[in-house]
């Protein structure tokens, strides 16, 4: 069974939820339709009802059991807008300007049905940057109890099984924290050693990447993974990993006898924590594209709901995956 298809089958052992703002989007409505019909998920789709059946239907795209919500119409309006402008009114924000973003900006609205608990997670970002899904995550969702820094990684399933957990991996950060330091490295890295266990359910095995392994290169950028090496494993001592380590010392066993003899990954890394957002990102870009690896994300870890975004680029079938993701991570927030 595929990566996928293994996170189908968890969300259906416990449906959740799920808010899908951009329905203006054919893609969000296709993915709908996926979504019901394999019945892994609850869906609520935010926008005038009007329009939204308007363009199934000339796209003959099935939505029926979506739940539509209607920002101008709902109940729960003044509510979410109240409570918006409680958690916001230390930084300026009147009830007026509260309001009006509930009717403009869908991912506000969606955000505030999570936080109210009348969804258990939303997806977002297949036509809108990933700022638009995280800035209001963040603004009013606010991060999980300790946990010291968001940060967003990648669930990369490569075809041939060849490396990592039989294919999949984690790669962190990929999209959303430009220059981390040590400290928010290792961060990350336990982060993406929680993410692994409950997406993938097997033992995590993280390299911290560098140009350099153990010591064949010195400069302030490699001192920085060996310090945010030593950092996790102070922090998580139970936890299999190594640093600073080169890509091929982390995934090739034969590599990792020549380069990191003696290093607990034995070239079985099923988890890469760049050094930086550039890395991050352009690794996993690489990896898709070259490699033709499936990637689902960018997803968020340290937020205290389940909320993920979305490649501009993604398919329908991109978007139903993510639900599915979203759905399981959504069964382990407590």
């Amino acid at each position: 069974m595929s990566f996928i298809e293994n996170m189908k089958e968890e969300a259906k052992k416990e449906i959740k939820t799920i808010v899908l703002p951009e329905s203006e989007d054919l893609r969000t409505l296709e993915a709908t339709q996926i979504v019901l019909e394999e019945g892994f998920a609850n869906i609520v789709l935010i926008g005038n009802p009007d329009d939204i059946n308007k363009l199934a239907k000339e796209n003959n795209v099935d939505i029926t059991g979506a739940q539509i919500v209607n920002p101008a119409t709902s109940n729960d309006f003044s509510k979410y807008a109240n409570d918006l402008y409680e958690l916001r009114k230390n930084k300026g924000m009147t009830l007026d300007q509260a309001k009006e973003l509930l009717m403009s900006n869908s991912r506000y609205f969606a955000t505030m049905m999570v936080k109210e608990g009348d969804a258990d997670g939303f997806v977002s970002g297949a036509s809108h940057p990933t700022s638009d899904t995280l800035r209001p995550a963040l603004q009013i969702l606010k991060a999980a109890p300790g946990t010291k820094i968001v940060s967003a990684f990648f669930v990369m399933v490569l075809p041939d099984n060849q490396y990592g957990e039989e294919g999949v991996f984690i790669f962190a950060d990929s999209g959303l924290n430009e220059y981390p330091d040590a400290d928010a490295l290792s961060e990350i890295a336990i982060s993406s050693s929680k993410s692994f266990k409950e997406l993938i359910g097997k033992e995590p095995k993280v390299a911290m990447l560098s140009y350099s392994t153990h010591g064949s290169a010195h400069s302030p950028l490699t001192d920085k993974v060996v310090e945010a090496t030593k950092l996790l494993k102070e922090k998580a001592p139970d936890l299999i990993c190594d640093g600073e380590i080169q890509l091929d010392a982390a995934i090739i066993p034969e590599v990792a006898e020549r380069k990191a003899p003696g290093s607990p990954l034995k070239g079985n890394a099923n988890i890469l924590i760049f050094p930086d957002l550039d890395a991050g990102n352009i690794g996993y870009k690489l990896t898709q594209r070259f490699g033709h690896a499936e990637a689902y994300g960018p997803l968020c870890q340290g937020v205290s709901k389940a909320v993920n975004d979305l490649s501009r680029g993604c398919s329908s079938k991109d978007i139903a995956g993510v639900v599915a993701i979203t759905a399981v991570q959504a069964q382990h927030i407590k």
